[in-house]
Formats: C-alpha cells, sequence, structure tokens
C-alpha cells in the first residue's frame, strides 16, 4: 500500500521500457504508467502494455495506464541547411510551399494556421524561444518580422497564442493510436491541444466507455471555457509546458490552482504535470525549488503529478519516482496538509449518494476510522469519497478490473478487485477482512463502509456501516 494519497505518473520510453526497470519504477512509487503515442512505434507500446500486465499479475495490484495522443502538433518543415540563424527585426516568409527553406522563408505545412492569423498576431516557434509577428497574410502565405531572434532547425514546433485554429484535436494518426489503445486495454486516454469542448465530445463518441477521456490542458483557449470542458472529461492534467508557451509564464501558477480547484469540486482527477524534476533527467538530486514545486501540487491536492523526460529518457529513472514519492509522503505528513484541504467548501448535490458520501467522511474523520471502504462498479461512489479528501485512506473495492485500474490515478484510492458482495453480512466481512488482509487497518480498529442496495446497481449508494476489525 503507498503511504501517501496523491498519485504518481511516469512516462515510458528508451530509459525505462524493459520489465524489470517497469517493476523497479512500480516498487517506487508508479501507481499510472503513461505511453507517449508522440513517440515510438505500435510494436514499442505494445512490450510495454505486456510488461505493465505482468507487474501488474505479480503484484495483485491494480495499475492504469494512460495513452496519450500526440494531437495537432504544429511543426516547421525542413531547412535546406538544415537549421537557419534569425535575426531580430528580420523579416520570414511562412508558406504551403514544401521546398526546404533559408533565410527568407520557411515552410508550414498547415493550411489552417494561415486562415487563423492576421496582421498583428503573434507566432512563437521551438517553444517561444523565437518570436515573430504577422505583417501581412493569404490563404497560403504569411509575411513576419521576428522579434525575438534565435536559432530554429527542421520541425521546431509552431505555436499560435491567443487564436483558436479550425483544427481537430483527434488526427487520423490519433485515431489510429486510438484504436490500438483501446484493444490493448488502456484505461485513459489523453487528448493534446484541446481548444474546445466540441473536441471532447468528438473523443468521446470514438471512446466510448471503453476508457477515461483525460483532457491536457495547454491552450489559453481551453482554460477560457474550462467548466465546459471539465463537465465533459473524465479528468483534466495541467501540462504546463504547452501552457506556459501560450500564456505569460506568472500566469501558469494561479492557472494550476484554479484547475485544481474547479476539479475537486466537480470530482473529477487532476494531474498536475511537466518540468516538475526537471533537473533529475541528468542530476541524481533535484533542486530544492522543484522540490518546492511537486510540494506544492500536493498541498493543493492534486490527485497526481506527473513524470515525463525525467523517466522516460533521463539517467536516473527510478531514483526520479523514488524522490516524488518521499516529497508527496513528507507532504501528507505535514498537520498542515489536510487543514488546508478541508479548508474549500464543497457544494454537494441534493443526492443519497452524495449525502452517503460527506456523511463517511466526517463519521471516518469523528470515530478516527482507519479507512473508509467504498464498494463501487462504475467508479462514482469512490469519486465522491475522495472529492472530500478524507484523512483515512480510500479502500476501493469493485469487482470491474478496469474499474480499479482506471481509479489507480485517483487520489487517496486503493484499488482491490473483488467478487461482488451479495448481502449485508458479505459487505461486512468482505471489508474487514481486505482492509486488514491490505494492512490499512488492524485489530481493534474501525472502519466506515459504504455500498448500494440493490448490492451492484451503479450509482445507487445508499449505506453506511461502522465495523470493528476483530481478527
Amino acid at each position: 500500500m503507498r503511504r501517501r494519497s496523491a498519485k504518481i505518473v511516469a512516462t515510458l520510453g528508451p530509459s525505462s521500457s524493459s520489465l524489470e526497470r517497469i517493476r523497479e519504477l512500480f516498487e517506487a512509487g508508479v501507481d499510472v504508467f503513461r505511453l507517449n503515442f508522440s513517440h515510438g512505434t505500435h510494436d514499442d507500446h505494445s512490450a510495454r502494455f505486456d510488461a505493465i500486465r505482468r507487474v501488474e499479475g505479480e503484484t495483485g495490484r491494480p495499475i492504469g495506464i494512460l495513452a496519450d495522443l500526440q494531437g495537432p502538433k504544429l511543426r516547421l518543415g525542413n531547412f535546406a541547411a538544415g537549421k537557419i540563424e534569425l535575426a531580430t527585426g528580420a523579416r520570414l516568409r511562412l508558406d504551403l510551399d514544401p521546398a526546404a527553406g533559408d533565410e527568407s522563408r520557411a515552410p508550414l505545412p498547415h493550411p489552417e494556421i494561415f486562415e487563423a492569423l492576421r496582421p498583428g498576431t503573434e507566432l512563437l516557434l521551438d517553444d517561444g524561444k523565437v518570436r515573430l509577428k504577422v505583417i501581412e497574410r493569404a490563404a497560403d502565405f504569411a509575411d513576419t518580422e521576428c522579434l525575438v531572434g534565435g536559432r530554429l532547425s527542421d520541425h521546431k514546433g509552431v505555436n499560435v497564442p491567443n487564436a483558436v485554429l479550425p483544427l481537430s484535436a483527434v488526427t487520423e494518426k490519433d485515431r489510429a493510436d486510438l484504436s490500438f489503445a483501446l484493444q490493448r486495454g488502456a484505461d485513459w486516454i489523453a487528448l493534446s491541444f484541446v481548444q474546445r469542448p466540441d473536441d471532447v465530445a468528438e473523443a468521446r463518441k470514438l471512446v466510448g466507455n471503453a476508457a477515461g477521456v483525460l483532457v491536457k490542458l495547454e491552450k489559453p483557449a481551453a482554460i477560457q471555457r474550462l467548466p465546459e470542458i471539465i463537465e465533459l472529461a473524465d479528468a483534466l492534467m495541467v501540462a504546463r509546458g504547452d501552457l506556459g508557451v501560450e500564456m505569460p509564464p506568472e500566469d501558469v501558477p494561479s492557472v494550476q490552482k484554479q484547475v485544481i480547484h474547479a476539479c475537486r469540486l466537480a470530482g473529477k482527477p487532476v494531474v498536475v504535470a511537466t518540468q516538475m524534476l526537471e533537473s533529475m533527467i541528468s542530476s541524481p538530486t533535484p533542486t530544492r525549488a522543484e522540490a518546492s514545486d511537486v510540494a506544492t501540487a500536493v498541498y493543493e491536492g492534486a490527485d497526481a503529478v506527473m513524470l515525463s523526460a525525467e523517466t522516460a529518457a533521463g539517467h536516473y529513472p527510478v531514483e526520479s519516482v523514488a524522490m516524488m514519492n518521499r516529497i508527496a509522503c513528507r507532504v501528507q505528513a505535514d498537520p498542515l496538509y489536510f487543514s488546508a484541504l478541508e479548508s474549500a467548501r464543497i457544494e454537494h448535490e441534493h443526492t443519497n449518494s452524495d449525502a452517503i458520501s460527506a456523511a463517511a467522511c466526517q463519521v471516518a474523520s469523528t470515530v478516527g476510522a482507519a479507512a473508509i471502504v467504498s464498494y463501487t462498479r462504475s467508479g462514482a461512489t469512490a469519486l465522491r469519497a475522495a472529492r472530500e479528501r478524507p484523512a483515512a485512506p480510500i479502500l476501493v473495492l469493485t469487482s470491474q478490473l478496469s474499474t480499479a485500474r482506471r481509479l489507480a490515478l485517483l487520489w487517496g484510492a486503493h484499488c482491490v478487485h473483488s467478487a461482488d458482495i451479495k448481502s449485508f453480512s458479505d459487505m461486512v466481512q468482505k471489508a474487514v477482512r481486505i482492509a486488514h488482509r491490505e494492512r490499512i487497518a488492524e485489530s481493534g480498529q474501525r472502519v466506515v463502509i459504504t455500498a448500494g442496495v440493490p448490492f451492484g446497481t451503479p450509482g445507487a449508494t445508499n449505506v453506511l456501516r461502522i465495523a470493528w476489525i476483530d481478527r
């Protein structure tokens, strides 16, 4: 059992794809593995799926798999010399001509961009290292002036801040990757470069109920329509890298805090990602600022924190996970942690399920229960319990292995795949037995149990029971 409520997501890549390394990463603290479909082949990812499921079988612990789709990444074409040096004040034409570029023009094979450009629009190239301003545009070209010069090379990324581009968030490549990921049993599908609620609705039709839909917040346009996107998504990610390119860096921390708060109120998991322990790509220890950054996300109540290049391509993948685990555990040991989480006011729906979930957390606090045991099929009961951010761990018992894997991302949830319950006595006995077996509760302690009658009916949480561990 993890001795922390915040979960850890780790990206697999060249540094971390062997069975032995995946096993080490899990033992160090990983709860969900991210497969980045911007890199690697289907064969590469298939081998990772197999290794993760083998570790899951060895440990008996449900492990989540997050398939991260590339999305409509906008990039320059090639340069004749492979790179150019662009001076501040220089003019550069961007056009649809696939011919290799030079210091005067560059291929930009995305007609959708030209439709959205206007004189005065700024373009950010290579994560904002080079900045251009549009002077004139047409359907197939844009003449620009360089505001901030620098080196450009083949296939560098292009960002268009403050503009909603006529692009679908699901490309043809994404559709092929999505079909593969669902076929292999991915638990979460991450959407990249979402701009509008329609992007989420489109993906939802493709995914159906086969996996959870996680929306990566990378565009300011998505932040402007956050409530609608939260309503359609199953989870969100604050992807601070691209978000920090398209908005001022000083705005990102407040956006992160707002998104975490909004997701908690909605009962939707939220992940904080990008550059969390960046220096550990090449160093065995993080900077103090990075440790503080991870701690801040945990203090704010994020469901999970994520490692990207640190585990995918870094020299110290296991050490990075172990460090993130220690930081999260240290934050949770702080008496101020739960008091800060409790200060957020949660508006409950006027339903039996919400009433029971809120009451369970209050009762657990009052009687000093060792755990809240949540029986669930769809995961809705566990989501409600996690929204309360109780000090007691949430033992999630479900007959659906897919639900257990998906809830590996959820704050405070310790998921166990178990058979359906058939009676009240079975409900109590199973909860007590598993809580003791999983070392969540000891003899003489109490657990608070929530379930729904009739048993096995999704969304029917209407029972609360206090039980003693007597073994």
